[in-house]
C-alpha cells in the first residue's frame, strides 16, 4: 500500500492545523493551533485559496 504523505515534516505539526498552498504542494505555508489564524496567515502570504488541515498528534485516537 503506497502511503499518501499530506505534509513534508508532519511529525512537527503534530496538534496544529497547516496550510498547503495546494494539494500537490506538500510545504507548509502556515501553522498553529487556531485554524482562522493560520488561513489568514497563508491568504497574507500570497495564496489565494489555501488548503487547511488539522494533523493529529502521534500515537492519538481519533473516532470520525
Amino acid at each position: 500500500m503506497e502511503l499518501n504523505i499530506l505534509v513534508n515534516n508532519g511529525e512537527k505539526y503534530g496538534g496544529k492545523y497547516v496550510a498547503l498552498q495546494s494539494y500537490t504542494n506538500k510545504d507548509a505555508i502556515s501553522f498553529g493551533t487556531n485554524p482562522v489564524e493560520v488561513y489568514e496567515e497563508a491568504k497574507k502570504k500570497g495564496v489565494t485559496d489555501p488548503v487547511l488541515f488539522y494533523v493529529p498528534e502521534k500515537d492519538s485516537i481519533h473516532i470520525y
